[in-house]
């Protein structure tokens, strides 16, 4: 009987350790391959602006911070008509009513916080068609009332054109390095295995912006240099080589 029991356990311990190699040979031996990273740039000049405008307002009481308030936004969002702004590029983006408090000048101990008014806050988002008026649509809106000018980016309305020519630059880059890794290897280079992007998406571009100030004497247009946008793509791609 414990003889039977030993031949069974020789002859599993024998499988087991037959079973990787088996399985080790019937797996495909892994393909030759390299992989390279490629980047393309493509510019575009921007052609159209978001600017965030708004009228900070304060007051004794919160009904005459808003009044206040209301009065200048109306005379301000007629400025941004008349510039030819268009209603659907008009949104507003924040509107808010804080009261303030007078906390002292942190001296002689603690005192209690004394309320000495409201702050009214109301800011409109406005999308601008016309890149080369932006610096006048800023005047017009600081002049009419605006005394807030949160901030100004430029962008690509169909950025899809130019990053479509940024990938093919990043898949031509990849494939010229790929073919120098392969020709130096004594091999050909052969299907791609694998394509995988990083990046593509623009990013806006933030001018240098001078405020402009409601004056009575005439006073040149707020300069605005609306700058170049650049659109960098970049790819990783596994190539197969070939004999």
């Amino acid at each position: 009987m414990r003889l039977i029991i030993g031949i069974a356990a020789t002859g599993a311990l024998a499988s087991c350790l037959l079973a990787p190699a088996f399985a080790s040979a019937q797996e495909p031996a892994a393909r030759p391959s390299v992989t390279v990273s490629g980047e393309g740039t493509a510019s575009a000049a921007p052609d159209r602006a978001l600017l965030t405008s708004g009228v900070v307002t304060r007051a004794p009481s919160a009904a005459a911070a808003l009044k206040a308030n209301a009065a200048a936004m109306t005379k301000t969002l007629a400025a941004i008509k008349q510039a030819g702004i268009e209603d659907r590029d008009v949104g507003t983006s924040g509107l808010s009513v804080q009261p303030q408090y007078d906390y002292g000048d942190g001296q002689g101990g603690q005192r209690t916080p004394k309320l000495v008014g409201y702050e009214v806050r109301n800011t409109v988002s406005i999308r601008a068609r016309n890149v080369a008026g932006v610096g006048d649509l800023v005047d017009a809106v600081v002049n009419a009332g605006s005394n807030q000018i949160d901030g100004l980016v430029f962008d690509v309305a169909d950025a899809d054109a130019k990053l479509d020519e940024a990938r093919r630059a990043a898949m031509a880059d990849a494939r010229r390095k790929a073919e120098l890794y392969a020709a130096g290897a004594g091999a050909k280079l052969g299907a791609p295995l694998m394509i995988e992007e990083q990046g593509g998406a623009p990013e806006p571009v933030r001018p240098m912006t001078m405020r402009a100030k409601a004056l009575d004497v005439p006073a040149p247009a707020t300069p605005i240099a609306q700058g170049e946008q650049e659109l960098t793509v970049r790819v990783t791609v596994k190539w197969e080589l070939a004999p």
